[in-house]
């Protein structure tokens, strides 16, 4: 039997988290350093799994497949596509970085008008976010998905409404005017209870289409089911596929998120820490577009062609709404989720265009979005946690008083707008291409993103980073070795896929290909080469 590498890679961080919940509560520090060297040995892992995975070999390697509950047909089954190889490889990457982003986020505090925080729940809840993320993008049984696809809620609840942000109890705790530390647990507990109702109404929904699906299918096996489908011996009456794929479909959109069901993410983001806002977009709304690639086009093709136009318009007020509302924030996180909404607007957009540079610009996206959001909140995070405010206005001149903590936040903003020769730029580009080959009319639209990108970006810069200094931020200190050790490496990474992606796109691109082949799709060829052909021919 071979080594069961995909299980390793997921059971690490899991048992990670419960030695770190288990560490005495006196022992904090060691607690943090246990998380990380898991975290890190987890990191390692990915690294292994990308170097064993062949990008030109079968669809699914590393596979793994156990009966689990036999009556129901349910298996352990894993397995991994260059999609998940990428995303697993993020995942594991952003991991630690989160980790010592959020190094002090939940020490107790001294003030006595805000209540202590365990040390190591917070980290272990982080790790075991982690593991339910991985075996996420391993699974290859829709059951087993499922159970880790809503599973993760528990401890992102508990990371939301139990470790709410600093400048928030500042805000609205009891030494701010009219504030008390009611108020301020009120504001964690309405964005924890919101982000879990939202979500699990749309898996319950999924629950029902995962019954259906074996009601009509006899099995949970994606692999199974989508060969069976390409041999004919599985035919699923149309209203049946299209319901079926409706049901998976709102889960993920709920997850993405996609306009309009995106209203938990902005107050979600805003009450958590910065480093849990950063493992919600960058790492766990993933989870949603990856599904899309692989359960909604690998299992209802039919029903995915039927509702692309629908979905279409969606991305694209996704796209358009988010970057407006984007522009008229106040509050720097609440922008940065916007920016997100807008951001997965794209992710969506490549996905259902239904074409091989939309589908690749899809998958890097969401790797390099991943990347940039990671820089950009994570570098606000340090911000905020120096003046204990979350509000654009109060903020002025930072640039002068820290200059480096000023210029990383202007590289992960120019990375949000998508400036040439950062990684994003690269991804949206190709969302585009693929967009405007099929749609035209939906690519032109969909570039007003980017003019509102730029302007939403720059603008959180100069109103923060340039002007007069603010007294509140004269003695502002410039970024710490810790936090530069988080923010250097996002920021090499953002630049090295910005001028070479090609090490990314080899393994994504066949699992593109495969994908295309599910639904039956092709490239439209150039309407200028077909032209060209014809004038030749009647020459």
């Amino acid at each position: 039997m071979s080594f069961p590498l995909l299980t390793v890679t997921a059971a690490v961080p899991a048992a990670g988290a419960v030695l770190t919940a288990a560490v005495p509560a006196a022992r904090r520090t060691a607690a943090k350093w246990l998380a990380l060297l898991f975290s890190l040995a987890t990191l390692a892992l990915a690294v292994l799994v990308a170097v064993r995975f062949e990008p030109g070999g079968a669809r699914y390697q590393l596979t793994e497949s156990h009966s689990w509950i036999a009556d129901f047909g349910v298996r352990y089954e894993l397995g991994v596509d260059g999609i998940g190889v990428a995303l697993i490889g993020l995942t594991a990457l952003l991991i630690p970085f989160i980790l010592l982003a959020g190094w002090h986020d939940a020490d107790p505090l001294e003030n006595k008008s805000q209540r202590w925080r365990p040390t190591q729940g917070f980290f272990a809840l982080i790790l075991m976010v982690e593991a339910m993320v991985v075996i996420s993008f391993e699974a290859t049984d829709v059951f087993l998905f499922y159970i880790f696809f809503e599973a993760m809620l528990i401890p992102m609840y508990f990371l939301i409404g139990g470790f709410g942000d600093r400048a928030t109890a500042a805000r609205y705790g009891a030494d701010a005017p009219g504030g008390s530390d009611e108020n301020a647990a009120a504001q964690r507990s309405y964005a924890a209870v919101k982000f879990l109702l939202y979500n699990l109404v749309g898996g319950l929904i999924m629950l029902a289409a995962v019954i259906g699906l074996y009601v009509v299918a006899g099995n949970f096996s994606l692999q199974e089911i989508t060969a069976a489908r390409a041999a004919g011996t599985l035919d699923m009456a149309t209203n049946t596929e299209r319901l079926l794929f409706l049901g998976f479909f709102f889960a993920f959109a709920v997850k993405a998120p996609l306009w309009p069901l995106h209203t938990w993410l902005p107050n979600a983001m805003g009450e958590a820490t910065a480093p849990v806002a950063v493992l919600i977009t960058a790492v766990v709304d993933k989870v949603g577009t990856f599904a899309m690639l692989r359960f909604c086009l690998g299992l209802f093709p039919d029903a995915s062609k039927w509702a692309t136009p629908v979905i279409l318009v969606l991305a694209l007020v996704s796209i358009v709404y988010g970057a407006l509302l984007a522009v008229g924030q106040r509050d720097i996180k609440r922008l940065v989720a916007y920016a997100s909404i807008s951001h997965f607007g794209f992710i969506i957009l490549g996905i259902f265009a239904m074409t091989s540079q939309g589908q690749s610009g899809a998958t890097l996206y969401m790797v390099n979005h991943g990347l940039s959001t990671a820089a950009l909140m994570l570098v606000a995070g340090f911000l905020i946690s120096r003046r204990g405010s979350r509000l654009i206005a109060d903020y002025g001149g930072v640039q002068k008083v820290a200059p480096v903590l000023a210029g990383t936040f202007l590289i992960g903003g120019l990375a949000t707008l998508s400036l040439p020769g950062l990684a994003p730029f690269v991804s949206e580009f190709l969302v585009l291409v693929g967009t405007f080959s099929r749609y035209p009319a939906i690519g032109v639209i969909a570039t007003i993103g980017i003019v509102l990108a730029a302007l939403y970006t720059l603008v959180l810069y100069q109103r923060t980073m340039t002007g007069p200094v603010k007294e509140e931020v004269r003695t502002m200190p410039d970024l710490r070795l810790r936090e530069l050790l988080v923010v250097a490496p996002l920021i090499a990474l953002l630049i090295g896929l910005g001028v070479y992606p090609k090490p990314l796109t080899d393994i994504v691109n066949p699992a593109v290909q495969h994908t295309l082949s599910d639904v039956n799709q092709k490239d439209p060829k150039p309407e200028v080469a077909v032209e060209a052909r014809n004038g030749e021919a009647a020459k």
